[in-house]
């Protein structure tokens, strides 16, 4: 275990990995991450023990353990539960930032505890660490309608109108970052919610 000291934090973004499926909408949660890490000129590294792409930052005085999981999103647990482990962090510790079919385009939303309202990352994030009150930053996708038509719309590209207010949500989450670091979750969510 490699110690990085009580306040740090991990903060994982889901999707899946590969060309393939970098503008998809279920791959925001790598686009949030990817957002962040570019503003602080940090790049990502393959780190196989943590079945991820890894970066380790320090920023808003808190270490900052930045995780994008390469083992596909129904497999996204393995990767968090390593890293968890590794650094021995506590789960109030942990955001996890994911797309949300039930949030419109533009919408986000910080949730601690839930369900996996049928997302297959939190899902196997709850089976893996055998809790669900973890925190999330829910960055809305719309919904196609129809439960028959999710699979395909999830793994395909927003329209130009639902990307540019998806790219607004995701500048506005970053906003509240600092409060959230700092633990201050309810004025993070009342900053966010206010605002999106």
């Amino acid at each position: 275990m490699s110690p990085v000291g009580t306040t740090a934090w991990l903060l994982v973004g889901l999707g899946n990995p590969g060309a393939k499926y970098a503008q998809t909408r279920h791959n925001v949660g790598f686009w949030w991450i990817d957002t962040f890490a570019k503003g602080l000129d940090t790049d990502f590294k393959p780190a196989a023990k943590f079945f991820g792409d890894f970066a380790r930052v320090s920023w808003c005085g808190q270490n900052l353990l930045l995780l994008k999981p390469t083992t596909f999103m129904n497999r996204s647990g393995q990767a968090v539960l390593a890293l968890l482990n590794y650094y021995q962090l506590p789960l109030e510790h942990l955001l996890i930032i994911h797309d949300d079919l039930d949030l419109p385009p533009g919408g986000a939303k910080l949730k601690r505890n839930g369900g996996h309202g049928g997302h297959n990352g939190l899902r196997d994030i709850i089976n893996c660490l055998g809790r669900r009150d973890f925190l999330r930053l829910r960055l809305g996708i719309g919904h196609p309608g129809s439960g028959q038509d999710v699979v395909n719309y999830v793994l395909n590209r927003p329209s130009a109108a639902d990307q540019r207010a998806i790219e607004a949500a995701i500048t506005g989450a970053l906003e509240v970052l600092p409060e959230v670091l700092a633990d201050d979750i309810e004025k993070a969510m009342h900053r966010l919610h206010s605002q999106i």
